[in-house]
């Protein structure tokens, strides 16, 4: 069987992907800090740090892909001991895989890292894609920036190097699609600050045949904005929420009032107030298509 590496993969896009691939070809080994069980005949889980190489390294070997998604969540206060631990764990987790994939005599054949569509500058006029350079100088443009400098340092012949500068998943029952469905409901579901701010999505069904379609093409390597190509305002986001659900009142959220209950809820108002603008023109030339390239189907989707 093929056998698959995913670092940090105890979260929802760890479990997805796991869920989308066929259980009597491929293998999951789930690197976490914690064990847990599965439930999955075809994965199990080997114990790490996120720091250091230990026996799980044996894994790597003969591997057709290594995934990692480790790091603290940003759905936090930006504390100085968040910050600390965003960055940490996310640098840490990178410099030890890549480490452990130097030291394999049969090393995996991709590698690709975890990165986000946030570090793109904030726009609301202009689409960036893979080739743009304009990046925000913010604590979480930053903390990208490291990431992938931490990557770029590891110079492999024998495994290909993707970076997944991943947006807003959207899957049923989990992250933000649940939370924004949840306000809908309450009739909360009205534009968030001016509602000019866009968001860059993807339905979590193309994100991981996505992630199926960098191992299958051998070619594909470097920088992949992990996005439809169809951003949309946070005003038409919400719209669409409201039409799916059948709720004709969206009460909306005041900048002020955002950041007033962002805080009590112990998370940060850019996760929703900073305009990200992304398309995957990089995959999109590739040859790859999506199942739900549009925000109204992607909703009527999941709902």
């Amino acid at each position: 069987m093929k056998k698959i590496i995913i670092a940090g993969g105890s979260g929802f896009l760890g479990k997805s992907i796991i869920h989308h691939f066929d259980e009597n070809e491929f293998e999951f080994v789930i690197l976490s800090r914690e064990y847990f069980d599965t439930h999955k005949k075809n994965c199990v889980v080997k114990l790490w740090d996120g720091k250091n190489i230990g026996d799980w390294k044996s894994e790597l070997e003969g591997a057709v892909a290594v995934i990692n998604l480790s790091g603290k969540s940003i759905n936090c206060r930006y504390t100085d001991e968040n910050k600390r631990l965003i960055l940490s764990s996310r640098i840490d987790s990178t410099n030890a895989i890549g480490k452990a994939i130097e030291q394999c005599l049969n090393p995996p054949e991709v590698w690709m890292n975890a990165s986000a569509a946030t570090l793109y500058k904030y726009t609301e006029t202009k689409n960036h894609d893979e080739t743009s350079v304009e990046f925000n100088d913010d604590f979480s443009s930053n903390v990208c920036m490291e990431w992938e400098r931490a990557f770029d340092n590891f110079k492999l012949k024998k495994t290909r190097k993707i970076i997944l500068r991943i947006s807003i998943v959207l899957g049923k029952n989990e992250g933000a699609f649940s939370r924004l469905a949840s306000i809908t409901k309450l009739g909360l579901g009205g534009k968030q600050g001016n509602g000019k701010q866009f968001v860059s999505w993807i339905h979590i069904d193309d994100y991981c045949r996505a992630i199926h379609f960098f191992i299958k093409n051998k070619l594909t390597k470097g920088i992949y904005n992990i996005s439809t190509d169809n951003p949309v305002t946070n005003s038409d986001l919400m719209k669409t929420f409201r039409k799916k659900y059948h709720v004709p009142i969206g009460l909306p959220a005041p900048e002020f009032l955002l950041k007033i209950s962002m805080k009590l809820i112990g998370t940060e108002p850019e996760l929703i107030l900073k305009s990200r603008r992304v398309v995957p023109k990089k995959m999109l030339g590739e040859g790859f298509t999506f199942l739900h390239p549009t925000i109204d189907s992607a909703i009527e989707n999941l709902i």
